[in-house]
Formats: C-alpha cells, sequence, structure tokens
C-alpha cells in the first residue's frame, strides 16, 4: 500500500479540515447545541447569584432566596442535560449523515490553486530595538565661584587700624576663594569625566542595540527569503505533480488520491484512515479504509435529570439500534469513499476501485492485532457514476455492486471474501 499521507495531502488535510468543520458547525443541530450550552451557563450563574443572596440575606429573605436559589440549581441542570443531549444529537447526526455529507462538496481538488500566488510575510517587529538608549542630558556644570571683597573701613574704623585688618580680611577672603575655586575645578573635573566614562556607556549600549537590530533584521530577512523559497519549492513540486499526473505516473496519481482523500473529514466519533494503491496497467485503485470500533459510537440514548438524587443519568441506545447505526455508517464509508475518489478523477485515470473497509481490533483467539474486512466491493467507473447517490440506501448499492459484507459489523464478524467479489458481480 501506498503511503497513508503525502506532503501535499497533510498540507490540504490540514486546510480542509478547519473549513469543513466551519461549515459543519453551521448545521441547525450545532447551533441547537451551542444555543444549550448558553442556557446552561445562564442558569448556573443565576443559581450561584441566588446562593449569594441567600447567604447575606435576613432569615425570611434567606428562605426566599434559598427557595429560588433550589429552582434555579434545577434549571441549571435541565439546561446541563439539554446541552448533553444536544451534543449526543449533534454527533449522532453527524454518524448518520456520512454519505450526505461528502454529497453537497465537489471532491475535484485543482491543483493549481494549492500553489502559492503571493508570500504573505508577516511585518518586521523589532520589540524593544527599536527604542533608541536614551541619550544623557547636556553635562551642567554648577557656577563659578565669585570673589566678594570684604567691605573697605570707612569713618573713624580706617584710622584706628581698620586698613589693616581690612587687608588681612582681604587676604583670608581671597585664600577662600582660591580655596572654592579650586573645589569647583575639581568637582567640574570629576563631572566631566564621569560624563564622559557614562558617555561611553550609551555609545556601547547604542552599539549593542543596533547591532542587535541588525542581526534581527537579517533573521527577518534569512526568514522571508526561506518562506520565497519554501513557495518556490512547493510551486515546483505542484509542477511536477500535475505533469505526472498527465502522463499517467503511478506515485502522482496515488499522491492525487491522497490529496483527496484528505479532504474527506469525518466525525471526531467516527474516524477513518485511508491506504491505496494504484495499478496502472489494469488501471484500478486498491483502497483500503480503516474504521474505527463499534465503541466508538456512542451507546446513549439520551441524557436525564433525575431530581430525587440531583444526577444526571443516561438511557442506553438499544442494542439493536447500535448495531443498525454502527452497520449504516460501514455502509456508507464504503460507498462514500467510491464516490470521493471517482467523482474528484475528472480526468479519469481510475477506471475501476477494489475497496476494502475493514477495521482493527484484537483477536479474541490470540490476543494479537488483527484486521477484519467489513466490508470488500469492486465498482467500475462507468457503473458507478449512474447511480444517483442522494437517493440510494448504501447497503442495498453494496449488495448491487456484488460487495462481500459482514453479516453483523457490529459484532466485527468478517465478510465471507473467499470466492472474492467480482466472481460475486458477475454471478
Amino acid at each position: 500500500m501506498a503511503k497513508r499521507r503525502g506532503f501535499f495531502a497533510e498540507l490540504n488535510y490540514q486546510a480542509q479540515q478547519a473549513e469543513k468543520r466551519r461549515l459543519q458547525q453551521e448545521a441547525a443541530v450545532v447551533r441547537a447545541r451551542a444555543a444549550a450550552v448558553r442556557s446552561a451557563e445562564k442558569a448556573r450563574r443565576a443559581a450561584e447569584r441566588a446562593h449569594a443572596a441567600a447567604a447575606r440575606a435576613s432569615e425570611a429573605q434567606r428562605k426566599a432566596a434559598a427557595k429560588a436559589a433550589a429552582r434555579l440549581h434545577v434549571e441549571s441542570r435541565l439546561a446541563e442535560v439539554a446541552e448533553l443531549n444536544a451534543g449526543l444529537a449533534a454527533t449522532l447526526a453527524e454518524i448518520d449523515g456520512l454519505l450526505a455529507a461528502t454529497l453537497v462538496i465537489d471532491d475535484f481538488v485543482d491543483l493549481e490553486a494549492l500553489k502559492v500566488t503571493a508570500v504573505e510575510h508577516p511585518g518586521f517587529d523589532p520589540g524593544h530595538l527599536a527604542t533608541p538608549t536614551p541619550p544623557l542630558s547636556e553635562l551642567v556644570y554648577p557656577p563659578e565661584p565669585v570673589f566678594v571683597a570684604p567691605p573697605a573701613p570707612s569713618g573713624m574704623s580706617a584710622v584706628f587700624g581698620g586698613k589693616k585688618k581690612h587687608q588681612a580680611a582681604l587676604v583670608e577672603a581671597r585664600a577662600k576663594h582660591e580655596e572654592a575655586l579650586e573645589g569647583w575645578n575639581e568637582q567640574n573635573t570629576r563631572r566631566y569625566n564621569d560624563y564622559v566614562a557614562r558617555q561611553e556607556e550609551w555609545k556601547q549600549a547604542e552599539a549593542r542595540r543596533m547591532e542587535k537590530l541588525a542581526q534581527a533584521e537579517a533573521s527577518y530577512r534569512e526568514e522571508c527569503r526561506q518562506r520565497e523559497a519554501d513557495a518556490k519549492a512547493r510551486n515546483e513540486e505542484l509542477s511536477r505533480l500535475v505533469n505526472d499526473l498527465a502522463f499517467d505516473v503511478p506515485a502522482a496519481i496515488e499522491e492525487y488520491v491522497g490529496i483527496v482523500l484528505s479532504n474527506s473529514v469525518y466525525p471526531d466519533a467516527f474516524p477513518v484512515s485511508h491506504d491505496h494503491e494504484f495499478d496502472l496497467a489494469s488501471r484500478e485503485l486498491t483502497l483500503l479504509v480503516t474504521v474505527p470500533e463499534p465503541s466508538t459510537v456512542p451507546s446513549v440514548k439520551e441524557y436525564r435529570y433525575v431530581r430525587t438524587k440531583d444526577e444526571i443519568t443516561s438511557a442506553a441506545l438499544p442494542l439493536r439500534a447500535q448495531k443498525e447505526r454502527y452497520a449504516s455508517a460501514v455502509w456508507q464509508v464504503a460507498v462514500r469513499t467510491l464516490h470521493e475518489v471517482f467523482e474528484a478523477d475528472r480526468a479519469g485515470k481510475i477506471h475501476s476501485l477494489a475497496l476494502t473497509v475493514a477495521v482493527e481490533r484484537t483477536a479474541p483467539a490470540t490476543g494479537l492485532l488483527e484486521r477484519a474486512p467489513l466490508v470488500e466491493v469492486a465498482a467500475d467507473r462507468e457503473t458507478f457514476a449512474k447511480f444517483d447517490l442522494a437517493n440510494v440506501v448504501p447497503e442495498a448499492t453494496l449488495e448491487h455492486l456484488g460487495a462481500a459484507m459482514s453479516k453483523s459489523p457490529f459484532d466485527l464478524a468478517p465478510a465471507d471474501t473467499r470466492t472474492g467479489v467480482r466472481v460475486r458481480n458477475q454471478v
């Protein structure tokens, strides 16, 4: 068998799965579930508010608040049940509509549309590196000390030794001024040296910022270059795939089928996987679809709230209904897969399809992992293209194609494939 999912199939799978899930969420049953969720949350908040009010109120008010809280609690639980039932209904609707879900979708994949026409680059965000290091404020020196001469003597003080004292005071004043001037110069020298040192630190910090900014810009340009290179390589690979498809290269046909099947998004409660291989000589695609075991499908019929026990319980779906739902899902998967491959292959590269729908399980007898085939069917393009799948019963469609089918898929009873489906088809 070929690889389960190739490079482009994986890329396409990630993109298409998100889109299909968005479309699925638009279904009415999902909207109902969302409404139930909102209702449950609203009721829960109301109950919490009522309990809080009861704690603050007087005795009479407390009784009334407690009664209201009890009522709101019941409403909250009922809303919770409604939410659970809405979710269950949504899940079951998805499983019951496996075939219908694909009929509204064109399964053809335009490979040219997968090419990157314009590479989108995020804007360059330098973050804090864009902010320059704050510059130092301008160096400001304190004012220079001013010499203030002592007042000259006057009057009688000038006659009686005043001039001599003044001269001494003047000498002392000049000495103090010189001392102050010297201290001022020393202080300014220290200020200047400190400023020069801090200026050097600023230059170094700014240089480091600019270096890191340049590195960030270089990394950004390299990332952009790599995105461009990746887009170019992807487009070249797609071009080769388109060319190889045109020349019927088996590997290219297998890759294309992988892309198609990667578009086929199944419900979370019923995941499937695909393996496939194409034979050019017979123009036949051999395809294996692995479905989950019956235990993955919900067995609950509905959820209920039991007031006397303040419990949410579930009612089991009758076993017969469980068996019918699982069998229906298996039959739908088979018809859906045939449809998706043939519809997507507009060029008619695949003339026939040999399909096996199987489940992997632990063998009861050996305890080893084994594959139990539930459906084996062969279909040719011309015959299958005539069917109106919107009006078929999948089980009847498979019987019409001469498929080998399990008598009880729910019990994982293997289909009888001993005679081969083509022999059955010819009978």
